[in-house]
């Protein structure tokens, strides 16, 4: 018969167990945080140009939101609106583009080893690229065109909205195509590490569509008043502008990449396979991520013009706490890529760890400035009483939800994706969003009538569950793919 061991060793195994459990915490906390600090300077080095073009763009926006809330709120919540079908768009364009940013990133880290390989895959990624860029304007373009009236009763059954919106549509058919190849071509460039370039631009970009708003919006500057329409063309101005510049840049001027016009009708057969397997299942991601976050759009248009009129004030505020995840994330996915284009396979682990630690800070940092500012932006419009309410909600949720988004924005957004696990991030977003956000948010709100605290935090929840996802992920070592050349490779 096995005789139990003793009181004091079953109190002393216990405590070493303990303590293996105490050590093995802290060397997991050890891993968020990086001693090489060239990885930092380097991170910040393309994190920060990156932030700052986000932020700018967002001030742009927020700009955009307040002029045109001095309207009325109706032309508030049907440009909001609008804009959300134009985000669509956008997502798929960043989707296109942070797909191929993958390749992008890391055929340019292996230019050292196989240059001439290198140099030509890069050149008919971005082919490919810019094609599908200019097949979806056009689609875009097209359904603007064709059904304004439909796209804006999905969001909202007010008539007035309705009508606003379809104005504010009109003039923004072409914008399609000047900000999908702007926002295509500064991600080539952020991939091979030019990020300051695009940053000029968006400087120059807001103080075009700052005089550009101000003046078609209330008819200043001797330009005619044209009220929410002159919102929807002071923006095509500033993204002719901004596509102008960049694809300019891109097309003519720089060397070390090497397009040029001419390449969009080069052959490209030999990468496509290549390019589907890593970028389409991006583009399907973001694209099926818009639809459901259109989807949410849809439930909050429907709840009531408050809520509408909160979620277009707050909006701002969470895009604005978020550019620094933002930016981090994409300098992860060209990190990554550049690392595992080396061959550093051990060195591209370390760092996915060290970019989770970065994530936690910032979603803390970020909660904390939601914080603080909520009080003076809620404060800065002129809304109802019951606006002003929703929207104090809306900032306590949206700090709360930050320190989430912003850890698993960096992960998926960047070092998984940089890894090139495009798939499994595909099925990831959409089961977390589609299973879980959605159908909790339609409880909260329509069938439990719950606060919009509430029904924010659970219209958001697949930011939560989502983060826990990316650990184990992370772990597994799984999301480091192999990426080929195309043909000969």
């Amino acid at each position: 018969m096995r005789r139990s061991p003793p009181d004091g060793n079953r109190q002393i195994q216990a405590q070493c167990h303990r303590a293996d459990r105490t050590d093995k915490v802290i060397r997991n906390f050890k891993k968020l945080f990086s001693g090489d600090r060239v990885f930092y300077i380097r991170v910040l080095t393309l994190a920060l140009p990156i932030a700052l073009q986000s932020l700018i763009t967002i001030g742009v926006n927020m700009l955009d939101t307040i002029m045109v809330g001095r309207l009325s709120e109706e032309a508030l919540s049907a440009t909001s609106l609008a804009n959300q079908f134009i985000n669509i768009y956008h997502i798929f364009c960043m989707g296109l583009g942070m797909g191929a940013s993958v390749l992008v990133s890391r055929y340019w880290g292996m230019r050292e080893s196989e240059p001439q390989k290198a140099a030509e895959a890069l050149k008919k990624t971005i082919c490919i690229m810019v094609r599908l860029t200019l097949g979806l304007a056009l689609l875009f373009a097209a359904i603007t065109m064709a059904i304004p009236g439909r796209i804006m009763g999905m969001y909202t059954p007010e008539e007035s909205i309705i009508s606003l919106g379809i104005v504010y549509f009109r003039y923004s058919i072409v914008t399609y195509f000047f900000l999908g190849l702007s926002l295509v071509c500064t991600i080539v460039l952020r991939s091979v590490g030019r990020v300051r370039m695009p940053l000029y631009v968006s400087v120059g970009a807001f103080f075009v569509n700052l005089v550009a708003n101000y003046g078609l919006i209330f008819g200043r500057l001797g330009m005619p008043r044209m009220g929410i329409a002159g919102a929807a063309l002071g923006t095509l101005i500033a993204r002719i502008f901004e596509a102008g510049v960049i694809c300019g840049y891109l097309f003519f001027v720089d060397r070390a990449i090497g397009f040029r016009i001419r390449h969009v009708f080069m052959r490209t057969g030999d990468l496509m396979g290549e390019y589907i397997r890593i970028s389409i299942p991006v583009l399907v991601s973001d694209g099926i991520l818009a639809i459901g976050n259109n989807t949410v759009a849809i439930v909050v248009g429907h709840l009531s013009m408050a809520f509408v009129a909160a979620n277009a004030i707050t909006s701002v505020t969470q895009q604005m706490s978020n550019v620094l995840a933002q930016g981090v994330a994409q300098a992860g996915a060209i990190v990554t890529g550049q690392t595992l284009g080396e061959g550093d396979r051990e060195k591209a682990l370390g760092q996915g760890y060290a970019f989770l630690g970065l994530g936690l800070c910032l979603g803390l940092f970020a909660a904390g400035v939601i914080k603080l500012i909520s009080g003076p932006v809620i404060s800065a419009y002129s809304m109802s009483q019951e606006t002003t309410k929703v929207a104090g909600q809306l900032m306590d949720a949206i700090g709360f939800i930050m320190i989430f988004q912003s850890a698993n924005s960096i992960m998926t957004k960047g070092v998984l994706r940089g890894g090139g696990d495009t798939k499994m991030l595909m099925l990831a977003d959409n089961i977390f969003l589609w299973l879980l956000s959605i159908p909790l948010g339609l409880l909260a709100g329509f069938e439990l009538g719950l606060p919009a605290f509430w029904i924010y935090t659970c219209l958001k929840a697949d930011q939560i569950a989502k983060t826990v996802w990316c650990i184990f992920r992370l772990r597994s070592g799984k999301w480091i793919k192999k990426i080929s050349t195309g043909k000969g490779a």
